[in-house]
């Protein structure tokens, strides 16, 4: 059995990744167990010693002034679950409650929370035994972390909620118990370092970048496929050019469409044309590519530092100080979330501009629509209102949500950060963007079925071909709908990039 062991210091987007595997064991490092248990002596040590704690001997945010007597502190913290957990909306996905949980795990590792190690095992064994807590997407304002959606997903830990397991949903505590696992009582303090941090935002982030890296070399390989169809040249993707304005994803995306089409016969064919220049869509798109890779970059920085850091309140040190701060706050994270939206809204727009260059006569010199006997066909015409349709509602999504801000808690949490909201802005826009890419990759599968005695590019070759084994050409009308979805399938599972990459080498 594969194993991932966490340690709080190490995680990666890639390893974070590997969490999603059900079949990868999910274990603690013998540091985090010593960390864990330092910890929680020093928790215990101030209860004995009747020392003033926020949300262990208090209530909490607004209500941070009143004390809880010894004999209610568990109770508190079985209330600050069953109070907090107050989300809407359709469950997460399982692949993202899972590296949700893989993420509290890490942060919790670390040894600053004050949690006891057996509660932390139990909701290993949880996550190992193949049970999903039942998470809504909707209530997290990203101010004391992802407070609602991480109450629910704690809420199975004591028996209480929802939870996937074995193909259906069920009561927590029935999940427990076809596991075998008891039911947590939780001690002083543990329901609110459950609740305290930002790993659903995190999480969701992480599934987003994760994807990203993928899009962005997709949104190369179309790219060249539309370059290629369209008569466009190879000069704008010269080194020197991009050498002189040295941002990395600039230069990544530029080496990408050299090697993609290297060996083009259909680029090698008009070589002395006297056209000059081609449209920005084609010109420009290792500029533009390159200008959401390093985004991509940025937020992949950002989003590795938060899933490693310890995000709750209070945090307990070592040198046996309990400390209240402002780590649960998800600023970091909105903001690189809101950036990397963007970021993946640019990569549909100019996608749907090299589309419509396609599908138009007047700019393509192909057939209207990219089918014969227009007019009696339509062709691709409806597929670009699609992808159209697909960026207008992009550009929607793309508002950025870290700019807002509603007091809660009476106004003690008078700026939030909005995190979560964006995070899932985010990951509806990859969404979107991936059918435009799959609209654009069969537009110019079938363009260049019309350049019969001429060879594409080694790259765009490998992925025309993959294309074409599963979405035949296109010689009279036929619904589309199931092409752009299996077309979309093909990106989601990485078949087109790892066809292209077995031609050329691996992308950047």
């Amino acid at each position: 059995m594969k194993t991932l062991t966490l340690d709080g210091d190490s995680l990666t987007l890639d390893t974070a990744w590997a969490a999603l595997d059900p079949a990868v064991n999910i274990r603690l490092s013998k540091t985090s167990k010593q960390n864990i248990r330092r910890a929680r002596q020093t928790v215990e040590k101030a209860l004995r010693d009747k020392t003033p704690v926020y949300g262990i001997t208090t209530g909490f945010g607004a209500l941070s002034d009143r004390v809880i007597s010894p004999s209610q502190q568990r109770q508190l913290q079985k209330n600050i679950l069953m109070s907090h957990a107050a989300g809407v909306g359709a469950p997460f996905s399982n692949d993202i409650v899972r590296l949700i949980m893989a993420l509290v795990a890490n942060s919790k590792a670390k040894g600053y929370s004050g949690i006891r190690s057996a509660t932390l095992e139990t909701f290993l064994k949880i996550m190992n035994a193949g049970i999903y807590p039942r998470v809504p997407e909707q209530g997290s304002v990203g101010a004391s972390g992802d407070l609602a959606p991480l109450a629910h997903l704690a809420l199975v830990l004591i028996g209480r909620g929802k939870a996937w397991r074995g193909g259906k949903w069920m009561s927590g505590r029935a999940a427990l118990k076809s596991a075998g696992i008891e039911p947590v009582v939780l001690a002083e303090g543990e329901g609110l370092a459950l609740v305290n941090g930002t790993q659903v935002m995190t999480a969701v982030g992480a599934w987003v970048l994760r994807q990203s890296q993928e899009l962005a070399k997709l949104s190369d390989i179309a790219a060249s496929m539309s370059l290629e169809v369209l008569l466009g040249a190879r000069t704008q993707f010269d080194e020197r050019i991009h050498k002189i304005r040295p941002h990395p994803g600039q230069a990544n995306s530029a080496s990408n469409f050299r090697r993609i089409t290297r060996g083009s016969e259909i680029i090698s064919s008009h070589k002395d044309c006297k056209k000059i220049q081609d449209a920005y869509s084609l010109r420009c798109s290792p500029q533009v590519h390159g200008a959401s890779r390093d985004v991509f970059q940025y937020a992949k920085q950002t989003v590795e530092i938060e899933m490693n850091s310890a995000t709750e309140n209070p945090l307990v040190f070592p040198d046996g100080k309990i400390l209240s701060g402002g780590n649960f706050h998800g600023q970091p994270v909105a903001l690189a979330m809101d950036a990397t939206a963007m970021a993946i809204a640019e990569l549909a727009n100019i996608s749907e501009r090299r589309v419509e260059r396609m599908v138009n006569p007047d700019l393509s010199g192909l057939p209207s629509f990219l089918i014969k006997e227009g007019g009696l066909n339509s062709g691709f015409m409806i597929a670009q209102y699609t992808a159209a349709a697909l960026v207008s509602e992009n550009k929607i999504l793309a508002h950025p949500a870290s700019v807002d801000s509603i007091p809660t808690s009476a106004n003690k949490e008078d700026h939030v950060s909005m995190g979560c909201i964006a995070a899932r802005k985010a990951r509806d826009v990859l969404a979107n963007a991936r059918n435009v890419l799959a609209i654009e990759l069969l537009c110019a599968a079938q363009a260049l079925d019309l350049f019969t005695n001429l060879k594409p590019g080694r790259g765009t070759l490998a992925a025309y071909k993959v294309l074409r084994k599963h979405v035949t050409h296109m010689d009279r009308d036929r619904e589309l709908a199931p092409d752009i979805e299996r077309a979309e399938q093909l990106v989601d599972g990485g078949e087109i990039v790892n066809a292209v990459e077995k031609a050329v080498g691996n992308l950047l």
